[in-house]
């Protein structure tokens, strides 16, 4: 029976550029989430025969919350549900999953690459029928919907069965439960040379892939070990949980730690791959060697003449404004457009959906193509695999041909967390404002070329969108500031920066961006406004 429950607004439910990410202890609030998900229903024109994809990353609460929004979802007339088996599927599985059968939208649960557990983090992420991230538009809608709302429907009926392949009803709405690998392992296959790395495997090359105890870990056993015969233990920490094994599921230099550790030793495989939370990440290692973000979308972008899907040739490539510039170079060497877009994966959709653009990337371990809407962390390491097969060349030397051929671009980027968020606003507002005064004047040395803010406007739709202060030396130096939209404790102030070199490719990046740093934390007055003198997070 349908129940109409009546509730009060909470104040506190905008959405980021990938949905809703919150503290678990906020979520669980009476009502929240389904404030959250009455106000999504709401602000779409309803969902009253309509077709979604509903699934999450297996966190904490994905099991709980995960049968709130069946139960809201059948109540508000939807027609029909596509859920992964025990509530789980990957990001990139998700996507791929809601083009194929052209569903009306999607709800992923996850917070992506922040932690688990109930002291963690948990989130909402809403897909439109392009198997993308909703507009900023609908996102406000949703927000302005929540601050209103007085009520919401749900079914007064038991829990849904996940763990049973096959199709269900509850009341009037289908409800169908998919492998969640199988659809996403076609794909794989119909995209790489599944041959080729089979018989890299075969002639003993050594692997690892770290899920992070997240929800990418089957995904790997299946395509890595049982497909694509990698030695059984290829896939570390497989078994996904939802504190994420107290684990901070993001693939980068500190979080992933012990795999670093691994590759450095004297013990290491030919090469690794690690994921995220909910597999939309990916970091890349050779033996003693690390590949940046950066390098590895320029990187792919160069090699993809080696991948059967795309051997005949690509539209373009596209970057976040706060990523290397080092593909720009690769595009114009093979004359293909090149975008610079904000941080946020909906910015790629329109370009992916007009054909402008293949390939797209952002520094924060995203990397993906218009096969999906979506990062696919998964698609990166297939992506590496293959060119190793079809080159039999290491990552380091995959890396140091492309260095010897356009140069090295020394990126790194540097967090200052649990900033006040006022103070974090008043500092990008000042900054900003004093962008033009910096225009010709010298710091350590280095003079400032261009200062402005970093502003998109969409060659699609018109819109325009501000992400980031910008400030550009003569040297081919370059900084970026943005305010992150992904935690959940305060503001992130986000540091990014680089330096171009044609010559020299061994000098330590932390050794070539010292003296940027210095300038960035000078000009922005990172010291005086947050007491901070170094940064939390370097990665």
């Amino acid at each position: 029976m349908i129940k109409t429950v009546e509730t009060t607004p909470y104040q506190d439910q905008k959405m980021g550029t990938a949905g809703i990410r919150k503290k678990v202890k906020t979520i669980i609030q009476q009502n929240y989430l389904e404030n959250f998900v009455q106000s999504l229903f709401d602000s779409i024109g309803g969902v009253q025969g309509k077709t979604f994809v509903l699934s999450g990353d297996g966190r904490y609460y994905n099991d709980i919350a995960i049968q709130k929004i069946i139960k809201m979802s059948a109540a508000n007339g939807m027609k029909k549900l596509i859920i992964g088996q025990n509530g789980m599927l990957s990001t990139p599985a998700s996507s791929r999953i809601l083009l194929k059968n052209k569903a009306d939208g999607g709800i992923t649960l996850t917070a992506s690459h922040n932690p688990g557990g109930e002291n963690g983090d948990f989130g909402i992420k809403y897909a439109t029928s392009n198997g993308g991230q909703c507009s900023a538009q609908i996102s406000e809608k949703i927000y302005e919907k929540t601050k209103t709302i007085t009520s919401f429907k749900t079914l007064d009926t038991p829990d849904i069965d996940l763990s049973k392949l096959g199709i269900q009803y509850l009341d009037h709405m289908e409800i169908e439960v998919i492998d969640p690998i199988k659809d996403y392992l076609l794909m794989m296959e119909e995209i790489f040379d599944f041959d080729a790395i089979k018989k890299l495997f075969q002639s003993g090359f050594t692997f690892v892939f770290d899920a992070m105890n997240a929800v990418t870990g089957p995904y790997g056993i299946k395509i890595f070990e049982e497909v694509l015969g990698a030695p059984k233990g290829s896939v570390h920490q497989a078994k996904p949980l939802p504190d994420f094994g107290g684990l901070h599921p993001d693939p980068n230099l500190v979080y992933a730690k012990h795999l670093v550790d691994l590759m450095y030793s004297d013990h290491a495989p030919d090469f690794a791959g690690a994921n995220d939370g909910d597999g939309d990440r990916n970091m890349i290692l050779g033996k003693k060697f690390f590949v940046s973000p950066s390098d590895s979308l320029a990187i792919l972008t160069d090699n993809y003449r080696y991948i059967p899907a795309y051997k005949d040739g690509i539209y373009g490539v596209a970057k976040s404004a706060a990523t290397s510039t080092a593909v720009c170079r690769v595009a114009e060497k093979l004359n293909i457009a090149c975008y610079e877009v904000p941080t946020g994966w909906k910015n790629f959709c329109n370009l992916m959906d007009t054909n402008r653009i293949t390939f797209c990337g952002e520094e924060s371990f995203g990397t993906s193509s218009s096969h999906i809407r979506e990062k696919d962390g998964i698609w990166a390491i297939l992506f590496w695999l293959n060119i190793i097969a079809a080159t039999g060349k290491s990552v380091e030397q995959i890396t140091r041909d492309f260095w010897a051929k356009y140069g090295r671009t020394y990126y790194l980027r540097f967090d200052y967390d649990g900033i006040d968020s006022n103070v974090a606003d008043a500092l990008m507002h000042d900054l900003e404002e004093n962008l033009p005064s910096f225009e010709g004047k010298i710091f350590e040395g280095c003079k400032v070329s261009r200062a402005h803010p970093f502003v998109y406007h969409d060659v699609v739709d018109g819109s325009s969108t501000k992400n980031g202060l910008l400030v550009y030396f003569e040297d081919g130096a370059r900084i970026c500031y943005r305010l992150s939209g992904t935690g959940t404790n305060g503001a992130t102030l986000r540091v990014y920066i680089e330096a171009y070199d044609k010559h020299n490719f061994d000098l330590n990046p932390k050794d070539v961006l010292k003296k940027y740093l210095k300038i960035a934390a000078l000009i922005a007055q990172i010291e005086q406004r947050t007491g901070k003198t170094e940064p939390d997070l370097t990665t």
